[in-house]
């Protein structure tokens, strides 16, 4: 497997990104529902918040590569037995989870430093707060996070089922492709 994408098929940073973000999205989700019900003399109380907060913003940077990886390698074509309204409907989808994401990561970026502190990420560096002190910052953009990270799980969970279908009803290449399997077709192409 190559490491750019071709015409044909997903190289391996492609397919690694989305992994790790889709990974990294649903342990943030969890770990997100799961902290904003501790109490304050839980041992995670102020641990599982920083370690939300580090993950997040690893994840913003590796979306940030991700955007320009897809200038530099391009996603392969829709396969050639999609539909119009298929390919339409998942390059919408698409562009909604990118924009889901990022609006969730920037919430909780505006949700973190609202007192003006910096993010520290695993005390490895700090994110300093450009945007601090307006009015209910941390509770609209709190709002924001969190019907934003359902809306994003639910369309992912789509995303997926809409993978499967394509895999198990249709059965063509589009689950295979981005799991880094070669077909037939992409064998004898050299792709």
């Amino acid at each position: 497997m190559r490491w750019k994408n071709t015409t044909k098929s997903f190289g391996r940073i492609s397919i690694s990104i989305h992994w790790l973000v889709a990974l990294a999205v649903y342990g943030l989700f969890g770990l997100g529902l799961w902290m904003v019900g501790l109490g304050y003399y839980d041992t995670w109380y102020h641990q599982a918040p920083e370690l939300h907060k580090s993950i997040g913003i690893l994840v913003f940077a590796l979306m940030i590569v991700r955007l320009i990886w897809r200038f530099i390698s391009p996603p392969p074509k829709p396969l050639d037995n999609n539909s119009q309204l298929t390919r339409l409907g998942a390059w919408f989808a698409h562009v909604l989870l990118f924009i889901g994401l990022f609006t969730i990561l920037i919430s909780g970026y505006l949700i973190s430093t609202a007192e003006g502190q910096a993010i520290s990420v695993f005390g490895w560096f700090s994110i300093p707060a450009t945007l601090s002190g307006i009015e209910q910052q941390a509770d609209i953009a709190g709002t924001i996070h969190l019907w934003f990270a359902w809306g994003l799980v639910i369309l992912s969970v789509l995303h997926a089922l809409a993978a499967l279908k394509h895999h198990f009803i249709d059965r063509d290449d589009t689950l295979k492709r981005m799991l880094g399997r070669s077909t037939k077709t992409h064998i004898i192409n050299g792709e």
